[in-house]
Order: C-alpha cells, then sequence, then structure tokens
C-alpha cells in the first residue's frame, strides 16, 4: 500500500522559514512526479510545485517561484519543500501528492494518491 507522510508544518513569522518532508514508501517513485499543493480555509486546493524523481526537473507556481524550493532525496524516498520569506498569505495545509507520470502537472485530478497534510500558518 502506497503512503506519503508530509512533516514539518507549524507557525512561523512572517519573512521566516519552513521546511515540509514527504515521506514515501509501499513502492518504488524513482518513476513518478511528486507535486506539492496547498488548500487555505474557504479556497481550492492549489499547486504550489513539483519535482520529477528521474532528473529532478522542478516546476513552480508564480506565487512561490524564487521562495520555495523542492528536492528529494533518493535514498530516503523522500520529498522537501523548502519554504523561506514566507508571507501570511502563505497559510494553509500543504499536502505532498504521487503522480504515475513523467510530466510536472499542476491540477490535482492528475496525481494518484495524497498524503494527510500538514498545516502551516504564517502569522503577520
Amino acid at each position: 500500500q502506497v503512503q506519503l507522510v508530509e512533516s514539518g508544518g507549524g507557525l512561523v513569522q512572517a519573512g521566516g522559514s519552513l521546511r515540509l518532508s514527504c515521506a514515501a514508501s509501499g513502492r518504488t517513485f524513482s518513476s513518478y512526479v511528486m507535486g506539492w499543493f496547498r488548500q487555505a480555509p474557504g479556497k481550492e486546493r492549489e499547486f504550489v510545485g513539483g519535482i520529477r524523481w528521474s532528473g529532478g526537473s522542478t516546476y513552480y507556481a508564480d506565487s512561490v517561484k524564487g521562495r520555495f524550493t523542492i528536492s528529494r532525496d533518493n535514498a530516503k524516498n523522500t520529498v522537501y519543500l523548502q519554504m523561506n520569506s514566507l508571507k501570511p498569505e502563505d497559510t494553509a495545509v500543504y499536502y505532498c501528492a504521487a503522480d504515475r507520470s513523467i510530466v510536472v502537472h499542476t491540477n490535482t485530478r492528475s496525481y494518484d494518491y495524497w498524503g494527510q497534510g500538514t498545516q502551516v500558518t504564517v502569522s503577520s
């Protein structure tokens, strides 16, 4: 059974940093795309960024480009989301997801597996 487990969320002041982790287990993800999404109260889940396990190419939403960085540790089957210069509008539940594709998709429908989410709150 595939499992994705996020961790690292919390409360941080504006301008601060957090690093989220997504540990994957249950199968080999070497050919998958891993995506990060977020959902704020009353809003739809939105794409934050994604990374291809193979090659490590990354893609980001314009709203986080230059502030967030996605990386992976193949040996640990873990993907990270480093978030710097956080803003109150980054407050949301953050989810990681896995897509059996070679292309980073930005829509939630493309992703086959999801984690439970981790709360990130940025205070002003």
